[in-house]
């Protein structure tokens, strides 16, 4: 159902009044956009008229944001973004067909990366914007198509295809495994362990998994797989972490296992999606590229 036009208000006053409340300032925002305080002040009192609600309060030379005022500028900023990235992204691609997907930063760079020409060669028309995210997020409230999620398949409001799982290695220089001589699990704690932030249990369930003393784990603090596994060639300590994430550096033997006892995780890749997407072509495309590209990696007959 088309809203009525008195809550479709134009561009000009929209912008006016979310420059207005997010500088605080119609000088500023008359700055910003280019008018005179005048016209920026004009066209906030036109929003007012057209909305029948004042977003301003008015102090000698200042202005203040009602509290509608205030939830009103959060969601008008959030629509002018989508409209200037949908036209950038019609810009980039004129014939449509753009893709935003979250992407893990070790995961992207080192798996997704190099095999992303294949994909853009199979469907050209489709665009593929990478943003990474180590966090969390809500499909709801940021501008992605499709994530790369690592976890359990429990997201809710969300749908999801299993792409791979890991095994985990712990790893090391390999003159850091001749210092120390590693024969059994136990024997790591006496090297310094390595952690990633975003994992904060993973020593502690490898030791458990090989009944070692999982107590006071303690070492350095690291927010990615690529910084740690250069700190692990660096001969800072012993790292997890999953062994198709390092293939080049144990093939070329600047890590090397420091002991050949693998956890196999729990956990997944999974390519996830709003439920209410699932029929965008670029992400259709996406999902059969990517679903068949690891199917080798979740042991699926190839033959059906």
């Amino acid at each position: 159902m088309r809203a009525p036009r008195r809550f479709l208000p134009s561009l000009p006053l929209l912008s006016a009044f979310e420059a207005a409340a997010r500088t605080g300032s119609v000088t500023a925002a008359a700055h910003e956009l280019s008018l005179t305080q005048s016209a920026v002040s004009r066209q906030i009192k036109a929003l007012e008229e057209q909305l029948g609600v004042a977003l301003f309060h008015r102090e000698r030379q200042t202005i203040r944001l009602t509290l509608g005022g205030a939830a009103y500028a959060r969601e008008v900023r959030e629509a002018l973004h989508k409209i200037s990235q949908a036209s950038l992204n019609l810009r980039a691609n004129p014939l449509g067909g753009t893709l935003t997907l979250a992407i893990l930063p070790t995961f992207g760079t080192r798996w997704l990366a190099p095999r992303l020409p294949r994909f853009l060669a199979a469907y050209p028309g489709v665009t593929v914007n990478l943003v990474t995210r180590l966090s969390p997020f809500d499909f709801r409230h940021e501008a992605i198509d499709a994530a790369i999620h690592f976890g359990r398949e429990d997201w809710p409001g969300t749908s999801m295809d299993l792409l791979r799982r890991e095994v985990v290695l712990p790893v090391c220089a390999p003159g850091l495994r001749a210092q120390y001589g590693f024969r059994a699990a136990a024997d790591l704690r006496q090297a310094p362990l390595l952690h990633l932030t975003t994992r904060p249990d993973a020593w502690e369930r490898w030791l458990r998994l090989h009944a070692a003393d999982d107590l006071a784990v303690h070492g350095m603090l690291f927010d990615q797989f690529a910084t740690l596994a250069q700190a692990a060639q660096a001969g800072l300590g012993v790292a997890l972490i999953p062994d198709f994430l390092i293939a080049e550096e144990l093939a070329a033997g600047t890590l090397v296992p420091a002991l050949a006892l693998p956890l196999h995780n729990p956990e997944a890749y999974y390519l996830c999606w709003p439920t209410e997407r699932a029929d965008h072509p670029p992400l259709c495309a996406l999902r059969a590229w990517i679903v068949a590209e690891t199917a080798a990696d979740r042991g699926d007959d190839p033959a059906g």
